[in-house]
């Protein structure tokens, strides 16, 4: 044994007994009450350990570029235009400073794991995508990074976003998007885009619904094809704005469907509730879909970020648990199973999305462990509790101490 992190309480039941995790070459070697080796350690001190946190949804690409964009003019905040305008500025150098600004205020809120999004299209070409290519390899010390290429501007009426699509399949990237909102052909993009996914064997995680009431959903397609392409479980949709508009019954209805058709759902809080809602000007509706409720009729769900310091979210730090705390005061949230279910859409939800075969702390996988400030799941989101020590693989990568107070 090379390391143990001793007493520690796990998610799954905080409320039993604390254990010590030992871990050897990376990985985890055993897991049980009171290890009996002498070896380097840390003391979790009965607090909460998991395996860290998982942003499933999130764009580097475009983070910390509020400054260079065009104000919002009025209710309309005309995103997609102004972050485009905006486009020719970047570069492999730009780019890369910007994300990796963002991506260490999510590695310092404990986030292990992570899904970005990447635009592709003519305004831009591969030069986000090379510069999170190289973000990918560099920071693999502390956080696996998957990339999802997609096209924000349109793709049916984009023959250079198609072409770009391929080529970064041909290179080796295992899940593509969609954004059939920016697009005049919503079911052609989607079409295309499984057809993509079916040819290069790539898992899909698409921007879906958003929208001010449940008319035209494109979920429907979507579950559909999902189905006929036998790709259940393989299929993300972010965002479902439309789901919070509609009736209990209705809802009840898509969830069954998303189940049967293993479609699962990420909600977005912080830009969902920035977005939405322009055409009201008072009584302004959330349009934040409730993930609880999907998740109890049993669609898988995840939380995340999506956007930081731009047009379309521009607030944020990368801090995932005060992303699911919003989540739960906006859906109103309050029993301590609801709490700790949001916990695990940060985590075991998010691993089961991403189809993470290794994630956990269970014997076998690699040592990603990260202790939270909290004994259990629902004291971290009620209280938006930080990570006091992260460790990928085994070695020590974040150490944010408790804040002390001095008095007189």
């Amino acid at each position: 044994m090379d390391f143990v992190i001793r007493n520690a309480r796990l998610p799954s039941a905080p409320e039993d007994p604390p254990v010590d995790i030992g871990i050897q070459g990376g990985k985890i070697a055993a897991i049980e009450a009171s290890l009996p080796v002498d070896v380097p350690f840390h003391d979790a001190e009965e607090n909460l350990v998991c395996a860290g946190l998982i942003e499933t949804h999130i764009h580097l690409d475009k983070s910390r570029i509020i400054d260079r964009c065009e104000p919002e003019p009025g209710r309309n905040p005309n995103v997609v235009p102004r972050v485009a305008a905006v486009k020719s500025t970047f570069t492999e150098v730009d780019v890369y400073r910007r994300a990796s600004q963002t991506l260490e205020g999510c590695l310092k809120y404990g986030t292990t794991r992570m899904r970005t999004h990447v635009e592709l299209d003519a305004g831009v070409e591969l030069r986000s995508f090379e510069a999170l290519e190289k973000l990918r390899k560099d920071y693999a010390w502390a956080i696996d990074i998957e990339l999802c290429v997609f096209p924000q501007e349109g793709l049916t009426n984009n023959p250079r976003a198609d072409e770009l699509l391929v080529e970064t399949l041909k290179r080796g990237v295992r899940v593509i998007g969609a954004a059939p909102n920016y697009d005049p052909d919503h079911g052609g993009q989607i079409r295309r885009i499984f057809q993509l996914a079916r040819e290069y064997d790539a898992d899909i995680d698409m921007h879906l619904d958003s929208g001010n009431s449940a008319d035209d959903m494109d979920i429907w397609l979507v579950c559909e094809l999902a189905r006929e392409y036998g790709m259940g479980g393989r299929v993300t949709v972010g965002h479902g704005c439309k789901y919070s508009t509609m009736p209990p019954a209705d809802l009840a209805r898509l969830a069954a469907t998303l189940a049967d058709a293993g479609v699962a759902v990420t909600v977005l809080p912080a830009t969902d509730l920035f977005m939405m809602a322009r055409d009201q000007d008072h009584s302004v509706r959330r349009g934040v879909a409730d993930a609880n409720t999907l998740v109890e009729l049993g669609v898988n769900c995840s939380i995340s970020s999506n956007n930081i310091l731009n047009p379309f979210t521009p607030l944020g730090d990368g801090n995932l648990i005060r992303i699911a705390n919003m989540q739960a005061n906006v859906c109103q949230v309050s029993h301590s199973r609801r709490l700790r279910e949001c916990f695990a859409m940060l985590t075991d939800r998010s691993a089961r999305l991403m189809n993470l075969k290794d994630y956990g702390i269970a014997v076998g996988n690699p040592a990603d462990v990260v202790v939270f400030d909290a004994t259990t799941p629902e004291q971290a989101v009620a209280e938006v509790r930080a990570p006091l020590v992260a460790f990928k693989r085994g070695i020590r990568t974040v150490t944010r101490p408790r804040a002390e107070l001095h008095a007189p």
